[in-house]
């Protein structure tokens, strides 16, 4: 029977890094925490993606916010996904309680209270930074797989893409695109046709009432200026310390196309703009997508191999992203096999559907001389995990049951009145917060069907006042006639006198 020390050797190897890295607590073994045997990340490897899962009231939040403040602490700049609301608190200290003394002496990791930079950020109409991007950003490809379009309709975005770029017409937000597509199929229909080929009417109404579904769900608050520049999800305090970014997503949970297309436009705009890093000793940027489940079970098979491309190709950019859901199945495998660390809390067993989940996410873990996987994936309790994570070699770390050190930040929400002082504090609510209308597709194309318009109606008038003038008589028979009026008047007044004539000789 393998003995404690045995372990803690095997373990402390397991997880031994020449660079920095990042505790995440201690091993347990048969139930008790070993100490002096921490977990440990390796930063050089944050950018190869994880998994944080487990049953709700595991300890995922609390999971999450000690790898936020340990990446806030080495400088490394956080974008958490805050669907439940319950993040913020870490912009203020923590409060030392018993409980938490008492299990930082288990693993002998001391323990000290600290805040950490926070901004406080938006998708509606909540208090913080808005995060808004605009039609033309997505580019046409993007656009129609966030639509899940089919080929043809596809087709038809890319023409009018291509017709607004012809025209100089910027796309800005989903009135501008919606007012194209209505132009299209009236008032510019011979004009497209022959310059762009014949569109039927009934794709740009598809088209358009997948707007309208987007639009119902938020998109039109989120499309639009002034767009978001990823550089200020990268910044850093006066010492140093990352920005962890809260992106407050409490009020669109029933908006699931929403929070993809985010998210989405997000990934792709970051790979697009960021430059490759290579081998880099850390990550820029480290994404939590909390409630990960929302993204994928609403994405389209398109929508799923653009986020698969994405994940595969932007941790050489530096960029780490990190799925947090219930239930592992919940990420799809082709995005699982893309996942270096994981961090699985307990599961709960109450049905035989849930045992054969647990049964496979067992067999997505290594094999452990020390653990019965699945039966421990049931016992562990709140704030214990399984761990397992890449070295610096890239290959993965020993199965290790852990005890998750305590967030040193507060463990409850921010009140009003804090949520309220950090956002006046905030440059980039300055910065971000009034809302940019300039003149775009919409207007232009108004303001082009209303000269067509005014065109129309000057030539019709013209051409009323030129049959108007051809029915008037010239002046010559004018004369004519009134001549004719004369004589015809001077011969009747003679006939006139002459009857009188003979009447009076009789």
């Amino acid at each position: 029977m393998a003995t404690a020390s045995d372990f803690s050797k095997y373990i402390t190897e397991g997880y031994s890094s020449k660079g920095e890295s990042i505790i995440l607590g201690g091993a347990i073994l048969n139930g008790e925490a070993i100490a002096d045997t921490f977990v440990k990340v390796p930063l050089k490897t944050l950018n190869r993606h994880g998994l944080i899962a487990g049953a709700t009231g595991t300890g995922k939040t609390k999971t999450i916010q000690v790898l936020s403040e340990q990446l806030s602490s080495f400088g490394i700049p956080v974008l958490m996904m805050d669907i439940k609301g319950d993040f913020s608190g870490i912009a203020k200290e923590g409060e030392e309680k018993p409980f938490i003394t008492e299990r930082h002496a288990k693993i002998n990791i001391p323990y000290k209270t600290e805040s950490f930079p926070v901004e406080l950020m938006s998708l509606s109409q909540q208090d913080g930074v808005r995060l808004r991007a605009t039609v033309s950003e997505f580019g046409p490809v993007l656009f129609s797989r966030i639509l899940d379009l089919n080929d043809t309709q596809a087709g038809v975005v890319a023409v009018i893409f291509k017709y607004c770029d012809d025209k100089q017409m910027p796309l800005l937000d989903l009135k501008d695109i919606k007012k194209v597509i209505n132009y299209i199929t009236e008032e510019g229909k011979d004009e497209i046709e022959e310059n762009y080929g014949k569109i039927s009417t009934s794709t740009t109404g598809i088209i358009l009432r997948k707007i309208i579904e987007l639009e119902q769900q938020g998109g039109d608050i989120f499309f639009g200026e002034k767009s978001f520049e990823i550089d200020d999800l990268m910044r850093f305090d006066e010492n140093g310390k990352g920005y962890i970014n809260i992106l407050r997503l409490t009020d669109i949970q029933d908006k699931p196309k929403l929070f993809s297309t985010f998210m989405l436009s997000l990934l792709a705009e970051i790979y697009q703009q960021m430059p490759e890093k290579g081998d880099a000793d850390q990550p820029e940027l480290v994404i939590f997508i909390d409630e990960a489940h929302l993204i994928f079970n609403e994405a389209s098979d398109a929508l799923l191999n653009q986020i698969e491309t994405i994940i595969k190709l932007i941790r050489s950019k530096g960029i780490g992203v990190y799925f947090v859901t219930q239930n592992p199945m919940d990420v799809p495998a082709s995005v699982l096999a893309q996942l270096g660390l994981k961090i699985q809390h307990a599961l709960r067993a109450f049905t035989a559907k849930d045992r054969q989940a647990i049964k496979q996410t067992a067999e997505n873990y290594p094999l452990s001389d020390y653990y019965k996987t699945d039966e421990v994936l049931t016992s562990l309790g709140i704030g214990e995990a399984f761990v397992t994570a890449l070295n610096e070699k890239g290959v993965p770390t020993p199965l290790a049951a852990t005890m998750m050190r305590a967030p040193m930040s507060r463990m409850d929400v921010l009140s009003e009145s804090e949520i309220a002082e950090i956002n006046a504090k905030s440059k980039l609510v300055r910065k971000y917060n009034d809302e940019v209308d300039r003149e775009s597709a919409y207007e232009m194309l108004t303001q082009k069907i209303e000269e067509a318009n005014q065109q129309a109606e000057a030539a019709q008038e013209t051409q009323q006042e030129e049959k108007r003038k051809n029915s008037e008589p010239s002046t010559a028979e004018v004369i004519g006639k009134s001549v004719t009026k004369v004589v015809t008047s001077a011969t009747f007044i003679r006939g006139v006198f002459g009857v009188l004539n003979k009447l009076f000789r009789k």
